[in-house]
């Protein structure tokens, strides 16, 4: 029994995806570049934050006076 033109064709399509696959070309590997999760600005802020916290924690606690 023949097989009719587009069976076939869609075969070969199949048949060329599956040895192409996994394969990404140079060029679209290389574009891609990788951008950081978060801004410079949020984690300027983040930091300014947590050192900012500390500080006035160490300062609170000196002016409690001694631990003992």
């Amino acid at each position: 029994m023949a097989t009719s033109r587009a069976t076939r064709l869609r075969s070969e399509k199949f048949d060329k995806n599956v040895t192409k696959r996994g394969n990404v070309p140079v060029g679209k590997a290389a574009k891609r570049e990788e951008a950081p999760p978060v801004s410079p600005v949020l984690l300027g802020f983040f930091v300014f934050v947590v050192v900012g916290s500390a500080f006035f924690q160490i300062i609170r606690t000196a002016q409690s006076g001694p631990i003992f």
